[in-house]
């Protein structure tokens, strides 16, 4: 119990004004303050005095009514000014004191309030420029943090529901077995078959994608040849098209190398040509594409059919997201496929893209030349 009181950000004590940078902002101002008005002092009632005495005594004034004179006019005025000047240097330090440490103590409770869990906490920008650059800083990396606990929870989520949708109907299967409702023939253990390499299929990719955030088995990128990498790619995938009654459209240079991992590169395009036969109607096309450009390869892998609306574009390389639920899971999608090219893609230095318009997706990755 008291560890939880000390994270929340209302209990968490704040330091005292004497222990904080205000109070430290304040003295230092006071100290020289203090040192200025003893400077000035000491050339005022010192120097400024013996000068005064013998000036005097030269106009024929004696020592003792040079001194008299010199403290009634100059000494009074002049406590009198280093007062004003220590009390004004102490309320100038003071508010500026409070105007520092004001947002700073904004951005340190914000920060415990963010360590508590609470990633929607926000500070105003206000102060100095470096502590208002510092307050957009905290801003950002506050932003960050509710965007990934976001992604967190809908991938806890997703990956609960693909788990549970092939576990349900293998549990279903087996309990009408059991009760003798079904007959344990070929059909039913080929149903019984297909749940299960469905959940193997997903453990798969859960594995590929934590072994990508953890950085094991990432072999350092080499060359390669793309243009060899794609064509065995779609003549690997050849039957599966054919079978989906679809066109294949092959544009390739003889010869294109490129850094990247052989192995990586291979799960990369057979993931976005899986997703290309999913996801085209019978009779439609896709088109695979390789090219060199200045400084990287470019490999286009397009197809016709329904496209793919412009506000879903930006989230479809997230984990298990989905432009049409209902869609996917009638075509076995668990939504993890494109996650994986672009993670594979980003490690060997390169990027992704999906671009949709007119009936035609294009799903791209550039390689470094």
């Amino acid at each position: 119990m008291t560890g939880e009181r000390a994270g929340r950000p209302g209990r968490a004590r704040r330091p005292g004004w004497t222990r904080g940078v205000g109070a430290r902002i304040a003295l230092a101002a006071v100290v020289t303050t203090l040192l200025a008005v003893g400077v000035v002092s000491f050339g005022v009632v010192v120097v400024g005095g013996a000068v005064f005495a013998e000036l005097m005594m030269k106009h024929g004034a004696t020592a003792a009514t040079a001194h008299a004179m010199f403290d009634q006019s100059i000494t009074v005025v002049l406590l009198a000014a280093i007062a004003a000047a220590i009390g004004a240097g102490v309320v100038l330090a003071i508010i500026l004191g409070r105007r520092l440490a004001r947002p700073l103590a904004e951005i340190g409770s914000a920060a415990r309030a963010v360590a508590a869990g609470d990633y929607r906490v926000r500070v105003p920008r206000r102060g100095p420029e470096e502590i208002a650059s510092l307050a957009d800083s905290f801003n950002q990396m506050a932003a960050s943090l509710e965007e990934q606990e976001r992604l967190r929870r809908e991938f806890i989520a997703n990956a609960a529901h693909e788990l549970r949708t092939p576990l349900t109907n293998l549990q279903g299967y087996l309990e009408a077995m059991r009760d003798g409702v079904i007959p344990a023939d070929r059909s039913t253990f080929d149903s019984l078959w297909d749940e299960a390499e469905r959940l193997v299929r997903l453990a798969a990719s859960l594995d590929t994608l934590a072994e990508g955030d953890s950085g094991s088995k990432r072999q350092a990128p080499m060359e390669i040849d793309v243009a060899g990498a794609v064509r065995a790619a779609v003549e690997l995938a050849t039957p599966g098209l054919e079978r989906a009654g679809l066109t294949v459209e092959l544009e390739l240079p003889a010869r294109l190398p490129a850094r990247a991992d052989s192995d990586a590169l291979a799960q990369v395009l057979g993931n976005l040509l899986q997703n290309a036969m999913r996801y085209t109607p019978r009779g439609g096309r896709v088109s695979v594409r390789a090219e060199r450009r200045p400084g990287d390869i470019l490999v286009t892998v397009a197809n016709t059919g329904e496209g793919i609306p412009a506000g879903d574009l930006p989230h479809v390389f997230e984990r298990f997201y989905r432009v049409d639920k209902s869609r996917d899971r009638v075509h076995g999608g668990a939504g993890i496929g494109l996650s994986i090219v672009q993670q594979l893609i980003e490690a060997a230095g390169g990027k992704v893209g999906a671009e949709s318009a007119e009936g035609t997706t294009r799903f791209w990755f550039a390689l470094p030349a």
